[in-house]
C-alpha cells in the first residue's frame, strides 16, 4: 500500500483502489460521502477531484491519483466509511476488478 495525493490506495494489476484517506493531523476514524463529481464509467485525470467527503471538522474533496475510468463506485452518497476502507476503484475498460 502506497500514499498518494493524500488517499491510501493499491493497484491489482493497473486497477487502483481509491480509499479513504487518514485526515492529516485531523484524529477521524470515518468519513461520509457527500458527493461524487463523476458517474461509474467516467474517465477521471490524474489530480482531477473525484468525490466530496466529510468528517467531525472538515469536508474536502479526493483527488484522482491516477488517470482512468472509474470502473466501480463502491460507497455511494451519504454512505460513512471507515478511514482506509475503498470507496472506488479506478483503471480502464474491460479491466477485472480485485475482490473487496
Amino acid at each position: 500500500m502506497r500514499e498518494s495525493s493524500g488517499a491510501f490506495e493499491e493497484s491489482t494489476d493497473i486497477v487502483t483502489i481509491l480509499r479513504v484517506p487518514k485526515s492529516g493531523g485531523i484524529p477521524t476514524t470515518k468519513a461520509r460521502v457527500v458527493r461524487w463529481f463523476k458517474k461509474e464509467g467516467s474517465k477521471v485525470r490524474q489530480g482531477e477531484p473525484i468525490v466530496e467527503l466529510e468528517t467531525d471538522k472538515v469536508n474536502y474533496e479526493l483527488d484522482s491519483p491516477v488517470a482512468g475510468v472509474i470502473l466501480k463506485i463502491i460507497a455511494r452518497a451519504d454512505a460513512e466509511v471507515p478511514v482506509g476502507d475503498p470507496l472506488a476503484c479506478i483503471g480502464e475498460r474491460g479491466e477485472t476488478l480485485p475482490e473487496l
